[in-house]
């Protein structure tokens, strides 16, 4: 059985830096200042059964800054036998974990909850370290992953069952939910911190335990949630890491899609590989979230606010330099304000400032790494060669290097360009003009991804119509800031299916198990 011990804060310190002094990593960035009292959360090291350990192998893997192609450190390569030991560790702590009320589960997610906003500055300081994000984007993920554990902290308490009415006088119908057991979790280097937690604290809270796999790319954010969760409380087995290299990942991830312990896969990342897990997953009927790929339209009417559409379509496309999974991909504008939108556009884009992402005042950093920014490469050349028009940027950033690529914007994009095919995940806006609304919607739709899509007009019947047939998860009307902890996140089509946030997102985790009590005198 399980006992919660939480212990003080300096005792915690005091323990902390005796056990785990081999595996921190000290980097001029993220050295505390004189007022800071932190303790050290960048680490080289995986967390399993609440011990730091290195890959039974002993090989190690290299992690570099996108920003300098520096290196960072180097995290553990784990491989198979690793995997089979988190996976052992987390279905031996799973009973106990779920065993203890609602209310004990929330105190432990509600201390983690406090921690995180505690170290704020720190953990952004390593988001922008490792996926290149700049700092003051990289503290908005972090408080925007904070929020999760706190909802969830609550939505522990409200799990409710039903009592179902019965013909039979003697009998008395019951339904409960419960944890589905061990959920392997695998998340995505563009939100290095904020999907950890969207994915582990429901599954906590629902009284399942979690081995997670970080992107090989940015390990440190979760590794870096992982000490604070054992510092709020978290029991031993509970909250397992396991880091690999791009060589081992794939064998990692078939370890956990393929594990009888696994109940649950939850994974963000390329639709390519989520119907690989999806197949690997089938002989034991695993339980899966997956929220995939995404080619999201932003639908501009005649009747919209151009201004306000513009300074949104910024946002939406450029932030984290293109790479999220619902930034703007396809602009959909009418040929009625289809000029003033574009002059609005490039205002705002030359307005941005690209650098080194610990800069004050810089927002718009380096894309993750060498073959992200040939991909982009390769889909405005494409652009061009068919016929669009480059208006601003088009290339990397000559000044700065490496995988920095101008904000960039192309007009004349057609359905037959890659650029409305396929996610661009970088910095460049490629803008459709179509004539009527039916265009739009048939344009919107002609994509078998089905993520985030965004609408602006101040027709309120074209905005209910738009939004009703629009065949995608999420629809943000006259808003580009669409995602938090009270909505449900996900896609239909081949974006995926379940959602991550909201009430919703504790069903993902449970089970519903039916009860009949009968012969009741």
């Amino acid at each position: 059985m399980i006992s919660l011990v939480f212990r003080p804060t300096s005792q915690l310190r005091m323990d902390y830096i005796t056990a785990t002094r081999s595996g921190d990593v000290i980097h001029p960035q993220l050295r505390c200042g004189s007022g800071c009292a932190r303790t050290q959360l960048l680490k080289n090291k995986a967390w399993i059964a609440g011990q730091w350990r290195d890959a039974i192998s002993g090989k190690m893997y290299p992690v570099y800054n996108p920003s300098n192609q520096q290196l960072i450190a180097e995290v553990p390569d784990m491989g198979e036998e690793d995997v089979a030991m988190a996976v052992r560790e987390a279905y031996s702590a799973q009973k106990g974990w779920a065993g203890l009320t609602a209310k004990e589960r929330s105190g432990v997610l509600r201390r983690w909850f406090n921690l995180i906003t505690q170290n704020t500055d720190d953990l952004a300081k390593i988001v922008s370290l490792e996926c290149g994000k700049p700092l003051a984007e990289a503290t908005l993920e972090i408080k925007y992953g904070a929020s999760f554990v706190e909802w969830f902290a609550e939505e522990a308490k409200r799990v409710y069952g039903d009592i179902v009415p019965t013909s039979a006088k003697d009998r008395r119908l019951l339904v409960i939910k419960q944890p589905v057991g061990v959920a392997a979790l695998i998340t995505p280097w563009n939100f290095p911190s904020a999907m950890v937690t969207r994915k582990a604290a429901p599954a906590l809270a629902a009284g399942c335990t979690t081995v997670i796999k970080p992107s090989e790319e940015t390990p440190f954010s979760t590794v870096a949630l992982a000490e604070l969760a054992q510092q709020a409380g978290v029991p031993p087995g509970v909250l397992n890491v396991v880091t690999c290299s791009r060589q081992s990942v794939a064998k990692v991830g078939e370890s956990l899609s393929k594990s009888q312990l696994v109940s649950k896969l939850s994974f963000t990342g390329s639709t390519h590989v989520g119907k690989i897990l999806m197949a690997q997953g089938a002989d034991s009927m695993k339980r899966l979230s997956l929220e995939l790929g995404g080619n999201a339209p932003f639908i501009v009417f005649n009747s919209a606010d151009i201004p306000l559409a513009a300074k949104h379509a910024v946002f939406t496309k450029y932030r984290n330099a293109g790479q999220t999974c619902i930034c703007t991909n396809r602009l959909l504008v009418q040929s009625g304000v289809h000029d003033q939108f574009v002059e609005e556009m490039v205002k705002a884009v030359g307005a941005l400032k690209q650098g080194d992402p610990f800069t004050e005042g810089v927002n718009l950093g380096p894309l993750i790494n060498e073959p992200a920014a040939k991909k982009v490469e390769q889909h405005v050349a494409d652009a061009v060669k068919k016929g669009g028009h480059l208006i601003v940027g088009g290339k990397r950033n000559s000044t700065l290097g490496g995988t920095f690529f101008e904000p960039s914007i192309v007009t004349g994009i057609t359905t037959e360009m890659m650029m409305s095919q396929q996610e661009i995940f970088g910095p460049v806006a490629g803008i459709i003009k179509f004539q009527e609304e039916e265009e739009a919607i048939a344009l919107a739709n002609s994509t078998r991804y089905g993520l985030a899509s965004y609408v602006f007009s101040r027709d309120i019947g074209q905005v209910w119509r738009t939004s009703e047939r629009l065949e995608f998860g999420m629809v943000g009307v006259n808003e580009g800031g669409i995602s938090t902890e009270m909505t449900p996140f996900g896609g239909v089509k081949e974006s995926g299916f379940g959602r991550e946030g909201s009430r919703y997102g504790m069903d993902e985790y449970q089970y519903i198990k039916y009860i009949c009590m009968g012969n009741i005198k």
